[in-house]
């Protein structure tokens, strides 16, 4: 149980998907405009991320090592993941339009963030349990979702403040996220 709370903390704040291993930007900066879509991405990431890590397990354990052909993986990882894209599409659009309307293209993006992918290659390439593959997803996708709820925050205070023409949208908006990623790094000495 100990190993499992380490391996939290390590994906949410040492390792986090997002500021440390540089995955998945393009979402990072399209929906951090607004705080209600940041959530709703964040949400919807995690959703997705924990499912891809079960079936993505499941499908390399039991289909491409039993069959040899683990050099398809990336091609089925990526079927998979569009599926359930494709599931939570139409979830959203049926459930909660608002969200659904708010997220915009960036809720088909999952289907191309490589952070989703990433946490589901990393997870075999670590040779994790299903139960630590569960963990690891989980906690990549709380990482990601925290590190862009924080960025939501501050985009939105950026958006009140007299920033120089220069500096405006996507610049400080990178400049604030290398900030962020370093009080990220400063987690870790902790484990």
């Amino acid at each position: 149980m100990g190993d499992l709370f380490v391996l939290v903390i390590s994906c949410i704040f040492i390792n986090n998907i997002l500021l440390a291993q540089y995955l998945g930007n393009c979402p990072f900066l399209g929906t951090s405009k607004k705080m209600e879509t940041a959530i709703g991405m964040a949400m919807a990431v995690i959703f997705v991320l924990v499912l891809a890590g079960a079936i993505t397990w499941v499908v390399n354990q039991y289909m491409l090592k039993a069959l040899h052909v683990e050099y398809l993986q990336t091609l089925s990882f990526i079927l998979v993941i569009a599926a359930l894209v494709q599931f939570v599409e139409m979830f959203l659009k049926k459930s909660i339009p608002a969200l659904y309307a708010g997220l915009g293209i960036f809720l088909p993006l999952i289907t191309t963030n490589c952070a989703v992918l990433g946490v589901c290659l990393i997870n075999i390439k670590e040779d994790y349990s299903f139960v630590e593959s569960l963990v690891t997803s989980f906690a990549y996708a709380a990482g990601f979702g925290l590190a862009l709820i924080l960025f939501a925050g501050v985009r939105e205070r950026i958006l009140l403040a007299r920033v120089p023409k220069p500096l405006q949208d996507v610049s400080i908006g990178l400049i604030t996220a290398g900030i962020i990623a370093m009080t990220f790094m400063s987690f870790k000495g902790m484990v």
